[in-house]
């Protein structure tokens, strides 16, 4: 085994097995694995998680970035979920472990013996976690659902996107990270209440539900004023000004959250006059007068690039930004104290990834192992796994911390 925990890490001493693929599952069992549970992926034998093959691009070592990003800190085992001994393996598995995720189309795992029913009797402490696209019941039931696909029939493309444009994706997979981060949350709450009960429970995200959750004022909106939110561009439905704006050079993110803010803006800009305009003296004016308005200020930014307005106005207080790449906006994170890359080793291979971002005081050691390549665990794993006796015997409900999983023998 190529991987041990640090032993302050909050979830040390928990195990999850994961067969989950793809970017919800995963990137919910990475964020487990940094706050140290062991990890250990359960792969297909042929070519592994799909995003294996996502590319380019590739790492300097052939390995899809896409991957990378959501895989670190675990172990990965091949396993045929359609061969008996495979699914043997996988029952002992369940057996070992603390929490069980997936993001199959419901039903699937229970061909491999391994329904909520069969994991719960293998192993009643067993918190099983599962992502779907649209519940695991109900009309929804099998329809397979892609990050793209939800941000279309749940209503966030409707609103992303040009006021005459055609309707926008996000530009990453959004809700599969908001669903993600939901499972976590779940995951995290059914871990406490099993210190109180002493048994686990089920889990159920889908990524519908997460997205209309992360909708917010937008859903609000529609169920308590029965409006319909649109495609604003960069603008914002409630404040003004709240979008981006053309400089000399580069366009300008500006935030203006209430009236004093709006006239400190304009009175560096030069034209302190117009916080004094009716049209303009109040954040409803302002939001009803956008379009004269607008002109209004990108006329006065003409006159710097937008980086000099972000250092003139940042100065002011005023929440400000130019529109940058991804790794100005890495670099700006180092600017401002925050390290946003993390280095990771594996079987003395480098790579690097960003970093888990919750920080905590005092602060405990997390992993830092890279993604691994299929199958790297399988041999030792199998070897304890077999060790171990048949499925057909179920986990004690014993509630202290005295078995020993094959995370935990390493």
């Amino acid at each position: 085994m190529t991987t041990t925990p640090p032993p302050h890490a909050p979830l040390h001493g928990i195990t999850v097995a994961d067969f989950s693929r793809v970017l919800a599952g995963p990137w919910a069992t990475m964020t487990l694995g940094d706050l140290g549970a062991k990890i250990i992926k359960i792969e297909r034998p042929e070519h592994g998680d799909d995003t294996r093959s996502w590319g380019p691009p590739y790492d300097n070592e052939g390995m899809a970035t896409y991957f990378q990003s959501v895989n670190r800190n675990k172990q990965s085992i091949a396993l045929n979920l359609k061969d008996p001994d495979d699914i043997e393996l996988a029952r002992r598995l369940v057996r070992e472990a603390d929490i069980v995720v997936d993001n199959f189309l419901p039903g699937t795992l229970d061909r491999a013996q391994l329904s909520n029913a069969e994991i719960h009797e293998l192993n009643p402490r067993a918190i099983i976690a599962r992502v779907s696209g649209f519940g695991s019941s109900g009309a929804g039931h099998g329809r397979p659902g892609y990050d793209f696909v939800i941000q279309a029939l749940g209503g966030l493309m409707h609103i992303t996107g040009e006021r005459d444009g055609d309707p926008m994706k996000v530009g990453v997979a959004l809700v599969d990270l908001l669903t993600a981060r939901d499972l976590t949350i779940g995951v995290l709450a059914a871990l406490r209440q099993r210190d109180l009960t002493g048994v686990g429970t089920l889990v159920e995200v889908n990524l519908l539900s997460s997205l209309q959750a992360a909708l917010a004022n937008q859903a609000q909106a529609v169920i308590g004023a029965d409006v319909e939110p649109g495609r604003l561009g960069n603008t914002h439905p409630s404040i003004c000004p709240y979008e981006t704006l053309s400089c000399r050079e580069g366009q300008l993110a500006v935030a203006i959250g209430n009236d004093p803010q709006f006239t400190k803006f304009v009175t560096e800009l030069g034209i302190p006059h117009i916080a004094s305009d009716s049209r303009f003296a109040t954040n409803p004016a302002r939001v009803k007068h956008r379009a004269t308005l607008r002109p209004i200020l990108e006329d006065a930014l003409q006159a710097a690039p937008a980086d000099e307005w972000e250092h003139r106005l940042v100065d002011l207080g005023l929440a400000v930004g130019r529109v940058a790449t991804i790794s100005e906006g890495i670099e700006l994170a180092r600017e401002v104290g925050i390290d946003p890359v993390v280095e990771l080793e594996r079987d003395g291979h480098t790579s690097r990834g960003i970093r888990h971002p919750v920080r905590y005081t005092p602060e405990f050691p997390i992993p830092a192992v890279g993604a691994p390549d299929l199958d790297a665990d399988g041999d030792a794993l199998r070897a304890y796994l077999r060790a171990q006796p048949a499925s057909t015997q179920t986990h004690s409900t014993n509630t202290s911390n005295e078995r020993r999983s094959p995370a935990s023998q390493r």
